[in-house]
């Protein structure tokens, strides 16, 4: 080899080790960020972890304990194996300017004790005015899709985000999370995974 193949070699592998650095440096700051952000989230939820604030302030359940089986259909959404809890839906909200710290909807699993406050989703109706799909958190919203039927109307074309306040194996922002139960719940809800509708995606 010679002396300029080795140097060659040595910058292109100094320059790999920077960009490594570098990506896992913005991968650490992209997590530092959404722990601020979850913690700020958890935070003005707090007095929601009782139900009954949360009707007060027109976060209306939706009755059922949705839950998926896991099952893939062509042309339909991707739901890991999990639940989805109690959708509560603040619908005033629904189709307003999207606030990271004001969900539209709270997430319940029924337990033992009561209703828990386990997670958040953010609604998004698809309009004409809609050119790409919502974002926040750094996360590209689902969808677009139909209304989860039956609990809402398959006319409710729409992009969603989900965000779990506890620990998800699926993943933080995963529309599912196997360690949510619907077994306590007293309408539980075997949903069929939703169709995908056209729109940008």
């Amino acid at each position: 080899m010679t002396r300029t193949a080795s140097l060659g070699r040595c910058g292109v592998l100094a320059l790999t080790g920077v960009v490594g650095a570098w990506l896992g440096l913005a991968t650490a700051h992209a997590e530092d960020a959404n722990k601020a952000d979850m913690d700020a989230l958890k935070k003005s939820l707090a007095k929601y972890q009782d139900y009954t604030a949360a009707v007060r302030d027109l976060y209306l359940s939706t009755v059922g304990c949705v839950y998926y089986s896991g099952e893939k259909i062509p042309g339909s959404m991707d739901y890991p194996k999990g639940a989805m809890g109690i959708h509560f839906v603040n619908v005033p909200s629904v189709g307003q300017k999207l606030d990271p710290m004001k969900p539209n909807v709270l997430i319940y699993e029924p337990t033992k004790k009561g209703l828990k406050l386990v997670g958040v989703e953010w609604l998004v109706p698809l309009t004409p005015d809609i050119k790409a799909p919502p974002k926040l958190f750094g996360q590209t919203f689902m969808g677009p899709m139909e209304g989860h039927y039956p609990l809402i109307p398959k006319e409710f074309v729409h992009y969603d985000l989900h965000a779990w306040l506890d620990d998800n194996p699926n993943g933080m922002f995963s529309p599912t999370n196997p360690k949510v139960k619907c077994n306590k719940a007293e309408f539980p809800m075997l949903e069929k995974p939703t169709k995908m509708m056209s729109g940008p995606m």
